[in-house]
Formats: structure tokens, sequence, C-alpha cells
């Protein structure tokens, strides 16, 4: 049961306008309402000639619409929005019709075509000018201005109607862009995937994969794989920005395991890249040889791939500066019988023992197998070293001296280094 005194409440916010007297939303004094009533129902004869002033007006100003052969659609969107909004100031929407409709559908038919969106506002702005000029001309001319005072009271009603239309059409617009991007971003990814699948060898999905990437068909191109750590990082920084800036153009995906990216060199030089990348790698990353176009991917990913298991800390790790290690590390299951056969008991020593027979191992193959050289790097006498040979040669059962032994070594060295110790 209403308190009393109710009814007289009711009247004081109903004259002091704080009452709907009309559609929701619709908070007008008596004079302001009827001024809009009278005033939108005359104009709604008028609408052709208010979207044709309003095509023009938009043409004028905003070239956009004429070079991508747009006057048609734009012309039956102005007629379309334009009797929307006198509806509204008319009150007379049709039951059942959203009164944002045409802003809607128009802000999703402009994301679409690819209208900047700041256009598609102006556009919306000059379409809220020439509606309220259409109201004040027909007071002025139809009713001598007998609501020139009123229509003055109800003018922050008729642009918030202007301004809840743009909101309208903007949240159309981006959630139409969003959509279109999510819809593009599946399709690069989906081309992606058969590329590296080995369905490059089509030459129609080629082609269409060379346009959803916007990269050519053909020409050198470096194939760059980034394994994605537990963290979740990106194990690159920008780097479509530092190949664009030596004018190297890319594309790049992120995927659950791994950041891939393809670059078409064109008649650049691959340390171009190569120097361009290396300052963005964070994490671990590989670069396969150059492949000869986007059919050939399958192998460039592959080889990438490889060369970012080469790697146990951050960097950029090239395939042809590192094929020993590429080799071990394509072939896991040979890596601890290399390390075997390579080292022998020498991995049995106590640690502290092994690991100083396997730091001078390294500096004695790396000086050719001269034990002064080795001396030099290692900071001891000769003689040492002399000593520290023979305790190798013992327990691994290889001489230094000899080539076949001496790459069994440099493999053995190098397998501890790309996976477990056995």
């Amino acid at each position: 049961m209403r308190p009393a005194g109710w009814t007289r409440v009711c009247a004081l916010l109903h004259s002091a306008g704080m009452l709907p007297t009309g559609r929701p939303g619709r908070r007008l004094r008596p004079a302001a309402d009827e001024a809009l009533r009278v005033l939108g129902s005359a104009l709604l004869g008028d609408v052709d000639g208010l979207a044709d002033r309003l095509t023009v007006l938009v043409l004028q100003r905003e070239p956009v619409y004429a070079e991508r052969d747009m006057i048609d659609e734009l012309s039956a969107a102005c007629r379309a929005n334009m009797e929307r909004g006198v509806q509204v100031i008319a009150d007379r929407v049709p039951d059942g019709v959203d009164p944002e409709d045409t802003s809607l559908d128009t802000g999703r038919r402009r994301a679409r075509a690819g209208v900047p969106l700041e256009v598609v506002l102006r556009a919306y702005r000059l379409g809220g000018r020439v509606l309220w000029d259409a109201l004040l001309e027909a007071s002025r001319r139809r009713f001598a201005g007998a609501y020139d005072e009123a229509l003055l009271d109800a003018a922050s009603y008729v642009w918030r109607v202007n301004d809840s239309s743009s909101s309208a059409l903007v949240q159309a617009y981006r959630q139409e862009e969003l959509r279109l991007q999510s819809h593009d971003l599946g399709r690069r990814h989906a081309v992606l995937d058969g590329l590296i699948e080995g369905r490059g060898s089509d030459p129609v999905f080629l082609r269409d994969a060379a346009t959803v990437l916007g990269l050519p068909e053909s020409g050198p191109v470096l194939c760059v794989v980034a394994p994605v750590g537990p963290s979740g990082e990106d194990p690159l920084r920008a780097p479509q920005e530092a190949l664009a800036a030596v004018g190297i153009a890319s594309a790049w995906f992120l995927r659950p395991h791994d950041e891939v990216g393809v670059a078409a060199l064109g008649r650049r030089a691959p340390r171009i890249a190569l120097d361009a990348l290396r300052p963005c790698a964070v994490g671990r990353a590989g670069v396969s040889p150059v492949v000869d176009g986007l059919g050939a991917l399958d192998t460039g990913y592959r080889l990438a791939h490889t060369a970012a298991r080469t790697l146990d800390a951050p960097g950029l790790a090239v395939l042809d500066e590192r094929l020993p290690e590429a080799l071990l590390a394509d072939s896991p299951e040979l890596a601890p019988r290399v390390v075997r056969a390579g080292l022998g008991d020498l991995l049995d020593l106590p640690p502290a023992d092994r690991d100083t027979l396997l730091q001078t191992l390294e500096q004695l193959l790396a000086a050719g197998g001269s034990p002064t050289h080795a001396a030099t790097a290692l900071f001891c006498h000769r003689n040492t070293v002399i000593y520290r040979m023979r305790r190798i040669e013992a327990a691994t059962g290889r001489s230094i001296g000899d080539p076949r032994d001496r790459l069994l070594l440099t493999l053995g060295l190098l397998a501890t280094r790309t996976g477990p110790r056995p």
C-alpha cells in the first residue's frame, strides 16, 4: 500500500521533469517533451531529404567513402539512422524495435569494411547536427517559432540520444573488430600449421598462405623457433619490429609451446636478420638455414627447432653454426652412447677429479692437442697438462693425437652439454 501523499510527490517530480513522460529514459519537462513529439513527427515526412543532406556533408568531409566505392552504402545508412533518430525524438519507435538497431548495424558494417572508427564517429556527429538544425527549422517555418524555447530545454536530451547512438555504434564496431581479428588470427595460425605440416607443396594452399601471411610465396626465407619456457614469458622481445627496422618483412605466431617467426629476406643477407634478432632473444631461439620460399617452411621449422634444442641458456642458435650439437640434439637416443664411447671411464671418476679432467680435455681439443697452448688457457704448467692428458687417455681409451679419437672425444664433450650427463 502506497504511503499518504504519494500522488502529490509524483506530481511534483513530474512537474520538475524527474519522472519519465515517454519511452524509458526520456526524462523531459512536459513542454520540451511536447516540442520533440510535434517537431519529430513533422520531420518523419522529410527523412529522405535529411538523409540526402547528411550524405552530401559526409562525402565532402570524409573522402574515404568515395575512395572505397561506398556511396550507396553510405546513403542507405544515413537514411536508416536518420529515420531511427527522428523516431526516437518523436517517441514513435515501432513496438518491439530496438532504438539503437541501426547504430549497431552501422558499427558492424563499418568494422567489416575497415572504415576507421574516428571517420564513422565524425559522420555521426554530423548526423546529430543535421537533426538539430532540422528541428529548429521546423519550429520556425512550420510553427512560427512556437517551440523554440521548449526546444532549447530539450537540447540536452537530443544530444544524449546522439551520444547513446554513438556509444552503441562504438560497442558494435569494437565487437566486430575483435571477431574479425580473432577470425583472422585463427586463419593465420591454420595457414602456419599447414605450412609446417608440409602443405606448402600444394600450389593453391601456398598461394592462399602467402596472401594471409602477407609474405611472398618464393624467395629466401628464414624460420625462427623459440620454445616457450615454464614461466610462459615470451622468449623473443619485439622481433617483428627489429626486422622491420632493417627492411625485412616477417610474420610471428605465439603457439602453446613455441613462438614461430617467418622472415622473408628478399635481397638482404641472412646476417642482417640475425644481427637484428640477437638482441631480441631473452630465451632460447633457433634459426634455420635459408630455405626456398614458404613451400619449404616445414623443413625450416624442423631445422630451427633442432637449433633451439642445442641451447641450454638464452641466446640465438644458428643451425649452420652448431651442426655437431644439432646432430646430437636430433638423435637423443644416440647421445648417451656417444658420451660413453668418447669419454669412457672418465665419467666414473670422483666429481672434482672428473670436472678438472673434462675442463683440461676441452682446452686440449680447442688447442688442437697442444699441451703448451692448453696450459696457457688453463693458467697452469705445461707438465701439469701433460700429466692430465695421460690420465684422460688412460680413462677414455682414446688418443688425443688420433683424428678419429679426437672426434669422438669432441662429440662426447658436446653431448654432455646438449643433454643429461650419463
